[in-house]
């Protein structure tokens, strides 16, 4: 049996990714991305039309109404250890602590943005949906 190269077996792995298998890494992080903070972040971090920006942890709390300080912690502390974000300390008084998105990052956020604006759109059709369905 030949001994494969890192690099053949990355791609052997690669080829090997089901998100339709229980144990697959790749479900995973589909779990990670579907969450609706997740999204929201990654959203508000890709900006509007002016496009990407950093921001201050405050600007991100402010901006994702409703959410909590722990959750909003822990969410983007697993978006840096996934590599989608990057988090920049500047030693200033008091310590100032922005985030950006990776290449990565911003490669999800264009998939993001997309889900964030189809849901703004037809809002009103799935309430009405809704609403015809609990009445039957």
């Amino acid at each position: 049996m030949a001994t494969m190269k890192a690099a053949q077996q990355r791609a052997q792995a690669k080829v090997e990714y089901n998100a339709f298998l229980a144990g697959c890494p790749s479900r995973q992080l589909l779990d990670r991305i579907s969450d609706k903070w997740v999204v929201l972040i990654l959203c508000a971090l890709g900006g509007g039309e002016e496009g990407p920006r950093a921001m201050r942890y405050s600007e991100i709390s402010r901006m994702l109404a409703g959410v909590s300080q722990k959750m909003l912690t822990q969410t983007l502390r697993s978006l840096e250890r996934d590599g989608l974000l990057t988090r920049t300390v500047t030693p200033t008084v008091p310590v100032t602590v922005s985030y950006e998105l990776t290449g990565l990052g911003l490669s999800l956020h264009d998939l993001t943005r997309g889900l964030r604006s189809w849901a703004q759109t037809h809002m009103s059709e799935v309430l009405a949906n809704r609403e015809d369905y609990d009445s039957r």
